[in-house]
């Protein structure tokens, strides 16, 4: 999967966030977007993901060649992030199972081995509103990451691990990346993004 963007830019109201950014995404890349705190990286992700839509410039998506329609982008893409809501009434067990009635496993993975891989099984009956954070996000980061979808985007994944939970983390990433196109947002917090072999830095797309 490739995504190509052009000029792209986003402002709230008068406040320009970042403006004139061009770059292209291509499948198996693993890159990390880098930026201090209302830099606009999230903001990027989300316009990346299609959840909102840039104040200028085009972004263009192909898959294998052929181009992706704004309405089939779902399809392609997991997404993980601190902010993202969890249905909480839900166990583990039936939320694993409600999203991957959603959205399909990775080959070979079914939701038992979700429940295994996301060190959570022993509380598999346990709603998930009873979770700490640091558990929440890990069921966030499983379910993004065991998804069958040629593009992965990943918010400051490390939000609420712990340093066992980060190396966790790292494992099931670089166990689950071959031939995705990963795009991981942090703020300067390497341990997030060791798989990451490109950088985009949000500042240089600042006004000056």
């Amino acid at each position: 999967m490739n995504i190509t963007l052009t000029n792209v830019g986003k402002r709230f109201n008068r406040d320009r966030i970042f403006s004139g950014l061009s770059h292209t995404f291509q499948s198996g890349e693993h890159t990390v977007i880098l930026g201090s705190n209302g830099s606009g990286k999230s903001t990027l992700l989300q316009i990346i993901a299609g959840n909102t839509s840039p104040s200028e410039g085009d972004l263009a998506y192909t898959l294998k060649g052929k181009p992706i329609p704004p309405e089939s982008l779902f399809r392609t893409l997991s997404f993980a992030s601190p902010y993202m809501e969890l249905l909480e009434e839900l166990t583990l067990k039936e939320h694993i199972a409600f999203h991957a009635g959603l959205k399909p496993l990775l080959p070979g993975i079914d939701p038992a081995m979700v429940q295994e891989l996301s060190g959570l099984s022993h509380s598999r009956d346990k709603q998930v509103r009873h979770f700490s954070s640091g558990m929440k996000q890990r069921l966030k980061l499983t379910l993004a990451i065991l998804s069958d979808t040629p593009l992965l985007l990943l918010d400051e994944p490390c939000s609420n691990l712990d340093q066992k939970a980060v190396h966790w983390y790292q494992n099931l990433v670089s166990n689950h990346s071959l031939g995705r196109l990963i795009l991981v947002c942090s703020n300067q917090q390497e341990y997030e993004y060791p798989f990451c072999t490109g950088k985009l830095r949000m500042e240089d797309y600042k006004m000056s």
